[in-house]
C-alpha cells in the first residue's frame, strides 16, 4: 500500500463513485465519543463528500455489537452520511430482512433494505486499522467494491482520510471482483 497523503492537490468528482463505506472503530469506542464531537466529524465527512461528489457515505464499525438497529442519517445539499452501528455483515443482513417484513423478498428489495436510504452498493470501502483482517461486512461488499486500508484509528478519522482513499481509488482500475487477466 502506497501512502499519498501529501499528494492531494485539488477535490475531484470521479463519474464511477457514489457510495463509500468507512469501517472503524468499535461500538464502545463509538458510544465513547461525546454528542458535539459525533457532530462534528459527521459535518467534515459530509463536507468532503460534498466537495468530491460523493452521494452517500455511510460509517459503520469495524468490530462490536449495537444493542440495536438505530441507524442515524444527516444530509447535506449534494450528499448524505448514514450512521450505521451493525458491523456484523449477517446481523445487517437480519435487520434488512426485518425491515422488508411482509414485502417482496428479491434482490432489489434486499439491496434497497441494506443500504438505505442509499440507492447502490458500496464503491469504495475505507478500513481503518490493520490491513491484515478483513471486517465482518457482507461478502459481496467486499467483492465487488475497492477496499483501501490506513492505518488512523476511530479517534483519528478526518476527512483527510477520505480524499486519501479517494485519491488512490482513482488511480485503480475496477474489476468488481474480477482478476486482472
Amino acid at each position: 500500500m502506497s501512502d499519498i497523503s501529501g499528494s492531494i492537490a485539488t477535490p475531484w468528482v470521479h463519474p464511477d463513485i457514489r457510495h463509500v463505506l468507512v469501517v472503524a472503530g468499535t461500538v464502545g469506542e463509538w458510544v465513547d465519543l461525546d454528542v458535539d464531537a459525533w457532530q462534528e466529524r459527521v459535518d467534515d465527512l459530509l463536507a468532503v463528500c460534498e466537495r468530491n461528489g460523493i452521494v452517500w457515505l455511510t460509517l459503520r464499525p469495524r468490530t462490536g455489537e449495537a444493542t440495536r438497529d438505530t441507524r442515524r442519517v444527516a444530509s447535506g445539499s449534494l450528499s448524505t452520511v448514514i450512521v450505521d452501528p451493525i458491523s456484523d455483515g449477517r446481523e445487517s443482513f437480519a435487520a434488512a430482512m426485518r425491515r422488508i417484513g411482509e414485502g417482496p423478498v428479491n434482490e432489489a428489495s434486499i439491496a434497497a433494505s441494506l443500504y438505505e436510504p442509499a440507492d447502490c452498493e458500496p464503491d469504495l470501502v475505507l478500513i481503518l486499522g490493520s490491513d491484515d483482517r478483513l471486517p465482518p461486512s457482507l461478502v459481496w461488499e467486499l467483492a465487488y467494491s475497492e477496499l483501501v486500508f490506513r492505518s488512523t484509528g476511530w479517534q483519528e478519522l478526518s476527512a483527510d482520510d477520505i480524499e486519501v482513499a479517494l485519491a488512490e481509488f482513482a488511480g485503480r482500475r475496477r474489476r468488481f471482483g474480477g482478476l486482472d487477466a
